[in-house]
């Protein structure tokens, strides 16, 4: 098995042949500007209202938003960050007892995106684990370091609550009952993917990962505090978004653009990488479950002169099936669910 795990690299000082994009696919890190008014909203104001208000126009309007005062601790935030550190500066062999190129598989540590299919890989290792119900998931996961599953499963519970609230938002934001959404998803599951980016020699000419929507419902990500990384289109143009203070990024995925009949976006976004430090995050998604039917929510289309629905009925199993069946900067799979115009 030829594997080549980034972190267990010595530094190179020039890119590897299969990490190079070729020109017309490289980030154009010149062009990037900084986004110094990325939505924030405070999930601690008093005035629900105000906060879906603020919600919907972020959904609508850039597919993400940031929040603060959300309720899970600094000090889990820390612990989180640190025993994630901690897990990809193990020895090669221990980290290896998890390695697997099949995206079946709940728990795995690979690299790039889909080993198994792209052209050129991406700078990026990453530990990928179902999270949701814990006691079936948390068992199987690394014993080392010591404290890994304690903090983790502390950190997913207290995520997924985070992600119901704004599951509720989401839907008041477009005017449905409080709960639609989470009956729509049906019994939600959750994963997330621990992503180390080392230091790269030539970050000009690759990605940590290339421009892609996210296939699940809600996208928690936590960023590193002291390493920008995250990139998202906005009207044709790359921009970067700067870690805030006891922040995460919530983006909106392909199901809940779906279920808004396109009313609300899945953003694009993308991960550039670094020459001097490396950079760690951690993504933690909501995902219906497999066999939730996903459609546009009736109440945005019965109205007579409202719009018709866009996607036609789909599972979630069909969906994440077709998902990773392609490479990551593909076309936009929800364009393959549109129905056809008669």
């Amino acid at each position: 098995m030829d594997i080549q795990l980034l972190c267990s690299w010595e530094r190179h000082e020039k890119l590897p042949e299969k990490y190079e994009r070729p020109e017309s696919d490289r980030p154009r890190l010149w062009e990037v500007c900084d986004w110094d008014n990325v939505p924030i909203i405070d999930m601690g104001c008093e005035e629900r209202g105000r906060i879906v208000k603020e919600v919907g126009e972020a959904c609508k309007s850039y597919g993400f938003f940031q929040v603060i005062n959300h309720g899970v601790s600094k000090e889990l935030v820390e612990k989180m960050i640190g025993v994630g550190k901690h897990f990809f500066e193990l020895p090669l062999e221990e980290k290896l007892k998890f390695y697997s190129d099949d995206p079946s598989k709940t728990v795995r540590l690979s690299t790039s995106f889909n080993v198994r299919k792209e052209q050129f890989h991406n700078w990026r290792d990453y530990l990928r684990l179902h999270c949701y119900p814990l006691s079936n998931y948390s068992p199987h996961w690394p014993s080392n370091p010591p404290s890994f599953r304690e903090i983790v499963s502390e950190y997913c519970m207290e995520v997924r609550k985070l992600g119901y609230r704004i599951e509720e938002l989401i839907s008041e934001s477009l005017g449905l009952e409080k709960e639609y959404i989470r009956e729509a998803l049906g019994e939600q599951g959750q994963h997330m993917a621990i992503n180390c980016y080392p230091p790269c020699p030539q970050p000009e000419l690759t990605y940590g990962l290339p421009g892609h929507t996210d296939p699940n419902a809600l996208t928690i990500l936590l960023q590193d505090l002291h390493v920008a990384g995250l990139q998202v289109l906005k009207d044709g143009n790359w921009l970067a978004v700067n870690p805030h203070p006891n922040a995460f990024v919530i983006n909106i995925g392909d199901q809940l653009q779906a279920l808004s009949n396109g009313v609300y976006k899945s953003v694009w976004h993308r991960a550039v990488v670094n020459v001097d430090n490396p950079r760690l995050s951690v993504a933690s998604f909501l995902c219906p479950c497999d066999d939730a039917l996903i459609t546009p929510a009736p109440p945005l289309t019965q109205n007579a002169h409202g719009p018709a629905p866009i996607y036609r009925p789909f599972t979630y199993a069909e969906y994440y099936n077709t998902f990773w069946s392609r490479n990551l900067d593909q076309q936009h799979c929800l364009e393959l669910f549109k129905n056809h115009p008669p």
